[in-house]
């Protein structure tokens, strides 16, 4: 793994303690979903503040677009693999086994907590720098495959155009704490559920589920 900006050792132990991990070590008594809510507010200002002086000429609109696509958990999860954080996570043997080290939610949390941490023990500026190494240079590509683009108006626009009802969404499951839950959404069309997606908000787990629909539909 990378050597992260945190000299506090309690902090940076913390951010990589996943509350699965109490049920075994009894000696530990706190987990990281603190530090990853406070990361995750520190990550939508940097992100947002990062956006604002890079396109100037973009609107609101376009720019909330381009931030959803930037933070949402399968890039966050992806940076965190790649940079090694996985094998950092301390987990219960049950959370290890299930391959909770290479799960997406559960990476794109701790980067909130490392996030969290760097803000307590360096400071915003800090947090910023971090960013711009490793999660910012994705906007590109993100751009350059229009990876921001919303698709549940794009499948919408499509059933329609094929002579069908409107996509009806549905919650399948949530899991989770309540500051932290993952839902799993299920989209219909036609009244037949063709796909699902997931995520950390109804609205992501919704553009994902929507995502899935547009790839099996134009595939078909």
């Amino acid at each position: 793994m990378i050597d992260l900006p945190i000299t506090d050792s309690y902090l940076l132990s913390l951010a990589f303690t996943h509350r699965s991990f109490l049920n075994e070590n009894a000696s530990v008594k706190e987990h990281n979903e603190r530090l990853e809510f406070l990361g995750d507010a520190v990550l939508e200002l940097a992100s947002s503040a990062f956006l604002y002086e890079k396109f100037p000429e973009i609107p609101e609109g376009e720019l909330t677009a381009y931030r959803a696509a930037l933070v949402k958990t399968t890039s966050l999860g992806k940076v965190a693999e790649t940079i090694g954080f996985g094998e950092s996570l301390k987990l219960s043997k049950g959370e290890e086994m299930s391959g909770g080290r290479h799960n997406p939610s559960m990476l794109a949390d701790t980067f909130e907590a490392v996030i969290g941490a760097i803000y307590l023990d360096k400071g915003y500026q800090a947090v910023v720098e971090f960013l711009h190494q490793y999660l910012f240079v994705e906007i590109d590509q993100i751009i350059q495959n229009k990876l921001f683009k919303d698709f549940k108006s794009s499948l919408q626009e499509y059933v329609q155009a094929h002579g069908s009802t409107s996509p009806e969404y549905e919650v399948v499951e949530e899991v989770g704490p309540d500051h932290s839950k993952i839902f799993t959404i299920g989209v219909k069309v036609g009244g037949k559920q063709i796909a699902t997606g997931a995520g950390k908000s109804k609205q992501e787990a919704q553009q994902q589920a929507a995502k899935s629909a547009l790839e099996k539909l134009t595939q078909a």
